[in-house]
């Protein structure tokens, strides 16, 4: 029998009327009411009511201050029920009690309403903070998010396996966390940035299906849907495979876990899948939020034929917005101090009024035939408002992107009720830098092209696509993926055409262009992010109110003192020296 407990503090009910109880827990409030105090006895479970008439046992005890009790659980009466708690028809009136640990120090913030305090406060304190029965719960239904994750992953034919942690460093588009060998004079091993390289090398090493949460390192700047430094993601991959036999598990895996663990409307298998170009086109984003009814029109070639001197010879793109007509006129100051806000010089728009009339200071340049054209082609109706962007080629979709995404909100279109899935296909293999003027990999290096070899030797390269996709859910990136480069021909080619040498391969990816010259199985995969997946399933804004013990948003630990200075000893067995 255990020495603190029979119980736990969330599980007691009408039932255990009249039994001896022992709890063990944290005292969260204390009510005196002349002669008989109540506490809130709070432990991971829940919390129970203590009625102690023994004033003596509570005496220099306050918050936090963890106790053992025993006594007789007994039924609240009718007017003293608290529908708010499981244990809400009982009560345990105490018997004997015992102090376990006293809180000595005064409390840094109330307990209930951490989450109300400063980010820096709470990391510092990150152990009471943690004590917040609505923070426990983010953590608790993280444990649960990975344990249906790996239920699925297995029941579906995947092994666990895990990946080094150090290895070596590797041009993967962020800055590499390096870590000196005290072993080899000068040399550095790299924290992963992702397990890529090692589930390709799996699959060469004939496994058929693999998969990990796996911890990934990077040195990126925090935004509240990435967490700095350290994220963890649902790695997995798959040998002999299409990119739609990734969809289909991605599919399975991701509906079930948000049906799970949500009551919203979850958009159900298949996932629309929606071509880059055309993501970019008509929600100005490779994240659509689907949520948001409001769609981007192209309309560069309508205002070729209009005289009007600031849309000529540049992109343009439409929004139709329902229903704006009638919002008053502060909201349109407010569209346009947010397009300024965002780089944009003004922002035109067209209102439809009574009678189809339309309005605005646009419209004198456009003739009644052209009129006509814009409520046909974009099915306008009364009250309806019609927004322009126009930038350069470079910025317009972005911008109509970032506009379509605030009249959702301030329109309060965006049905906030359900997760929304898609995948997003077909991304270009290159891009050009906008520094060098060089073709560079726009994603994935180790990609597929489509067409493979023969695209790669006939085709303009910003003209081709490759076997990569996105998984984005609610206008998050959730995953990215790919069908993967199993051939050294068409890794040295595809390489080749981004700058790298036949020797540059050779000397970054050695293992993996070696492997492949052994015979290596098609195979694909993709890695949706746990830490996000967790994120939306509790509706937090910010990633760090879903991992124990994260960085704040300047990379430090401020619970530990990370980063920090080490001794001098360290840095001589490391063969490093401080600048």
């Amino acid at each position: 029998m255990n020495a603190y407990r029979t119980h736990n503090c969330g599980e007691l009910r009408k039932g255990n009327v009249g039994q001896t109880i022992k709890l063990a827990g944290w005292i969260d409030t204390v009510r005196d009411h002349g002669g008989v105090i109540f506490v809130d006895l709070r432990d991971h479970f829940g919390t129970t009511q203590l009625v102690i008439h023994n004033e003596t046992f509570i005496e220099g005890l306050g918050k936090e201050c963890v106790i053992s009790v025993e006594g007789i659980l007994e039924a609240r009466a009718s007017e003293a029920l608290n529908p708010k708690l499981s244990t809400g028809e009982v009560e345990l009136k105490v018997e004997k009690l015992n102090v376990l640990s006293r809180a000595v120090n005064q409390l840094p913030f109330e307990i209930s309403e951490s989450d109300q305090t400063r980010e820096d406060l709470r990391l510092k304190y990150r152990f009471l903070d943690l004590r917040n029965p609505k923070v426990h719960k983010n953590i608790v239904l993280r444990s649960e998010v990975a344990k249906f994750l790996r239920i699925k992953m297995e029941e579906l034919g995947f092994l666990e396996m895990q990946t080094p942690i150090l290895t070596s460093s590797s041009p993967e588009g962020a800055r590499d966390y390096l870590v000196p060998s005290r072993k080899h004079h000068g040399m550095f091993y790299a924290l992963p940035q992702a397990p890529q390289i090692f589930k390709q090398l799996l699959m060469t090493s004939g496994f058929d299906r693999y998969f990990q949460i796996a911890p990934c390192f990077r040195d990126e700047d925090a935004r509240a849907d990435r967490s700095p430094g350290e994220f963890y993601q649902l790695d997995f991959e798959m040998s002999f495979a299409t990119q739609e036999d990734v969809f289909e598990v991605a599919e399975k895996v991701m509906y079930d876990t948000f049906k799970k663990f949500s009551d919203k409307n979850v958009s159900p298998a298949p996932f629309r899948r929606i071509p880059y170009n055309e993501s970019m086109l008509k929600y100005g984003s490779d994240k659509p939020d689907l949520r948001n009814p409001l769609l981007i029109t192209d309309l560069t070639d309508f205002f070729a034929m209009v005289d009007f001197a600031p849309f000529k010879g540049k992109p343009v793109r439409g929004i139709a917005a329902p229903n704006c007509a009638v919002q008053s006129k502060s909201f349109f100051e407010k569209m346009l101090a947010f397009a300024e806000e965002i780089g944009m010089k003004g922002l035109g728009y067209i209102s439809i009024f009574e009678g189809m009339e339309l309005k605005g200071p646009i419209v004198k340049f456009l003739n009644e035939e052209q009129q006509q054209e814009l409520i046909k082609s974009l099915e306008l109706k009364e009250n309806d408002t019609l927004f322009f962007i126009c930038d350069t080629p470079n910025a317009v979709a972005k911008l109509a992107g970032q506009i379509r995404n605030e009249l959702g909100k301030r329109l309060e279109l965006i049905d906030t009720s359900s997760f929304e899935l898609c995948f997003v296909t077909d991304y270009p293999m290159y891009g050009i830098n906008e520094e060098t003027g060089k073709i560079e990999f726009t994603h994935n290096p180790f990609s597929m092209p489509q067409g493979e070899l023969e695209a790669l030797e006939t085709m303009d390269p910003l003209e081709i696509k490759a076997y990569q996709y996105d998984i984005v859910c609610n206008g998050i990136e959730l995953s990215s993926g790919a069908v993967r480069n199993h051939r050294p021909d068409v890794m040295v080619k595809a390489f080749e055409i981004a700058g790298y040498t036949k020797a540059d391969i050779e000397r970054e990816f050695s293992a993996l262009f070696n492997a492949f010259h052994y015979g290596a199985p098609p195979h694909a995969g993709m890695a949706p992010g746990f830490d996000r997946i967790v994120m939306l399933l509790a509706e937090e804004e910010s990633i760090r109110e879903v991992i124990a013990f994260p960085m704040n948003s300047n990379a430090q630990d401020v619970l530990l003192g990370a980063p920090s200075p080490v001794e001098e000893i360290q840095l001589r067995e490391a063969h490093i020296k401080i600048r």
